[in-house]
């Protein structure tokens, strides 16, 4: 009878202590499910009012360059001036047919007229002034009269002073642009204040100034700083000290 009472006492004080068991878990072992009943903890974002304005989608069409307007000079024609070199072709007389130079004094000499004037005359005008002298010595002449290395009145030309590569008077082309000009000039010098250029024309008998942007047109490719030029037109190209 003690025996049992002893084994019953064992066994009872043995289930007692199990059921204590759980309250002494150790503090490294995490429970499933515990964890996401804990806060995660809070990122640092930062305030979008603080980060400026958000730059606007570049978008991956070319921008396309603004197209130069057309060139006023539609009818323009080039007037002989001293300096252009002359071929002149007489049809069926070889010997007639020269190539010659038009004087200081914008005269030119054949072999059968002398001082005849040529300079602020067209090719064309030439050429029949020329038959009609010629018709003295021939029968029928037919005349064409070629400008091979021509210079210009000073009226048709473009003038570069100042800051430019090689300053000098360039002969006028019909659509020539400001880029063509700097171009026959070599561009700007080192220490050009290109964008400080000037250029004045003659409009309606009075001079007239306008700014021109050399130094956005070369240096950067600005297409839009380029313009028409026309005959008569001056550029002055201011040079910086520094």
């Amino acid at each position: 009878m003690n025996i049992k009472l002893l084994l019953i006492a064992l066994m009872t004080s043995v289930a007692m202590g199990c059921a204590k068991t759980p309250n002494n878990r150790s503090s490294l072992v995490t429970p499933v499910g515990e964890e996401s009943t804990q806060a995660a903890p809070a990122q640092q974002i930062a305030d979008v009012s603080t980060a400026g304005p958000i730059p606007a989608p570049q978008t991956t069409a070319r921008a396309q360059p603004a197209q130069a307007p057309a060139p006023r000079e539609v009818g323009y024609q080039y007037v002989i001036g001293p300096g252009d070199t002359l071929d002149v072709f007489v049809w069926g007389y070889k010997d007639l047919s020269v190539t010659i130079p038009v004087r200081p004094d914008g005269k030119i000499t054949t072999r059968l007229v002398e001082d005849m004037v040529a300079s602020g005359k067209t090719p064309t005008v030439l050429a029949r002034e020329l038959e009609n002298k010629y018709k003295e010595y021939v029968k029928n002449p037919t005349v064409t009269v070629t400008v091979n290395k021509f210079i210009g009145v000073p009226s048709q030309q473009v003038k570069v002073v100042g800051g430019g590569a090689k300053p000098r008077t360039v002969p006028y082309v019909n659509g020539m642009t400001v880029l063509d000009v700097m171009i026959e000039v070599g561009g700007l010098k080192k220490f050009s204040s290109g964008n400080k250029a000037v250029l004045v024309r003659t409009v309606e008998g009075e001079r007239v100034s306008y700014r021109v942007r050399l130094h956005d047109l070369l240096k950067k490719g600005d297409i839009k700083a380029n313009g028409y030029v026309q005959p008569g037109d001056i550029i002055i190209i201011p040079e910086s000290w520094f």
